[in-house]
């Protein structure tokens, strides 16, 4: 009876398990995301010379036929199924953003977190194309989530000075993605954004 109770208990904890999903790597603690915001230089943005997203290539093939769009889609989602190109033809996704639940892929865009247009007057105008190209197809940073594309769209190029997710739940996550991210880059954050990220990061 013991033993029958601890395989079901097992196989309880597996189910539960397997139904959560993250939609973004991990990112660091709130603490660690404290020191390291206090570490990111300060500066004011530069878009000298002019951004321009063809100077961020976008998407690499990953495995296959899969990009990393196609990765990502399939990571995000839930019993998400790829034909033989890689291109989801049906699955479940929530937009981490807004909470909105769709099963239509095309209502779907990849968010860059820190957006590239913000790496680029943030820094990444200095780096060589790959470099830039590794950053727009980053898997392995916080820093590309599938999220509904309007709510993106809304977005645009905004850091959080200027723009937050709609759904408050997803801020610590979110503030603590961008910090990871600009501090594994390098990038720099202009006074408006760091007070911003202390206000947000303490209300964690």
């Amino acid at each position: 009876m013991i033993r029958f109770f601890l395989v079901s208990l097992s196989l309880g904890l597996l189910a539960v398990a397997a139904s959560f999903k993250r939609d973004l790597p991990t990112p660091v603690s709130v603490a660690t995301a404290k020191t390291y915001l206090s570490e990111l230089q300060v500066a004011t943005d530069s878009n000298v010379p002019a951004y321009s997203r063809s100077l961020f290539k976008t998407w690499d093939t990953i495995s296959g036929n899969c990009n990393t769009r196609e990765v990502v889609l399939k990571r995000d989602g839930t019993n998400v199924v790829t034909n033989s190109a890689c291109h989801a033809v049906s699955g479940t996704w929530v937009s981490p953003y807004d909470d909105v639940s769709t099963d239509q892929e095309r209502s779907l865009d990849i968010d860059h977190l820190v957006p590239l247009k913000e790496a680029w007057v943030s820094g990444a105008r200095d780096w060589t194309p790959a470099q830039r190209e590794s950053f727009a197809n980053d898997l392995t940073r916080p820093q590309l989530i599938a999220v509904t594309n309007s709510v993106n769209r809304a977005k645009g190029d905004k850091d959080p000075a200027q723009w937050m997710p709609p759904l408050a739940s997803f801020h610590c996550e979110y503030v603590q993605a961008w910090i990871t991210v600009k501090q594994f880059y390098n990038l720099t954050v202009d006074s408006a954004e760091k007070s911003a990220l202390t206000t947000l990061i303490d209300q964690c």
